[in-house]
């Protein structure tokens, strides 16, 4: 299910077959069109076109769609979206040690502060998922350095509800799943800005925010964390820095997605990706099953 309807190769396949015999038209006309060809109407009687962009977007993000390039930027959720002066200065480059930029600034950034439009900008403009604003629990890090110099953003929000690699490096039982799977974050952007070059930035960054998110956490959500995980493409990056960062790799992805698995006669295919996790206490999995 992708936003609420079944979708399998056929629905794909019409989707691509839209998208390929229009090349000109922008996200939002395939939106629309797509909402009335299936005719996806609210019970007010509003066509869900939003809701038809955010499928298309979500297709796009798994590698089974290819959507055209935006014509303008998106609208983050609940930003300002008048003009940033900052937006037409090229960054100065960034090319320095990393002794020379410590002590880093880690700082979470909430919706309603004005660096939440930075941190948004970067992602969206910079990240090849992009960004299209927050969903449910979350938190969002601007790294900086000592001096104030905008380096990295990093977002981390709610674990994926199944992951046999983790699921059985855990040990938990699928009710403990269910019960427990809050205590468990997902690093699901991680973007060092294009300008910075800066050796083991990457891994240093990742083992500072591994030393302060359960409190940062606590104090947002009122619950602990207990793990960290991240998905990597390998056809993209190595996974270097959460290597370097003590992350334990447990396995990959299968590259089917859950419409695969209802739709067995035609298999639908996500990117394979790296599975890698950090555990928050020293005693591992346990906090999560026992």
């Amino acid at each position: 299910m992708v936003q609420g309807r079944r979708i399998g190769s056929l629905e794909i396949a019409k989707i691509q077959a839209l998208i390929a015999e229009n090349p000109r038209w922008s996200r939002w006309r395939l939106s629309r069109v797509l909402a009335q060809s299936w005719q996806w109407y609210a019970a007010s009687g509003q066509l869900k076109d939003m809701a038809a962009r955010t499928l298309l977007l979500k297709l796009h993000e798994r590698g089974l769609i290819a959507l055209p390039q935006r014509r303008r930027a998106p609208v983050t959720r609940g930003l300002d979206a008048g003009p940033d002066l900052l937006d037409s200065l090229p960054p100065e480059p960034v090319v320095a040690s990393l002794s020379a930029l410590r002590p880093l600034r880690i700082e979470v950034v909430g919706s309603k502060q004005s660096d939440y439009r930075r941190f948004a900008r970067y992602l969206s403009e910079h990240h090849y998922l992009g960004y299209r604003g927050p969903v449910g629990q979350n938190l969002a890090y601007l790294i900086r350095s000592g001096t104030g110099v905008d380096l990295a953003c990093l977002l981390f929000g709610a674990a994926a509800w199944q992951c046999a690699p983790r699921d059985r490096w855990i040990g938990w039982s699928a009710t403990q799943r269910a019960q427990r799977l809050p205590l468990i974050a997902n690093n699901s952007r991680f973007l060092i800005l294009p300008w910075v070059q800066v050796a083991h930035l990457a891994s240093h960054i990742l083992s500072q925010i591994a030393q302060q998110i359960a409190a940062d956490w606590q104090t947002r959500y009122h619950h602990p964390l207990y793990l960290l995980e991240t998905f990597v493409e390998p056809d993209r990056f190595r996974g270097a820095c959460y290597q370097a960062a003590n992350w334990v790799h447990v396995g990959q992805t299968t590259g089917r997605t859950r419409q695969s698995r209802r739709h067995r006669d035609h298999e639908v295919h996500a990117p394979v990706k790296d599975i890698y996790l950090y555990p928050l206490t020293s005693d591992g999995p346990h906090p999560l099953c026992r």
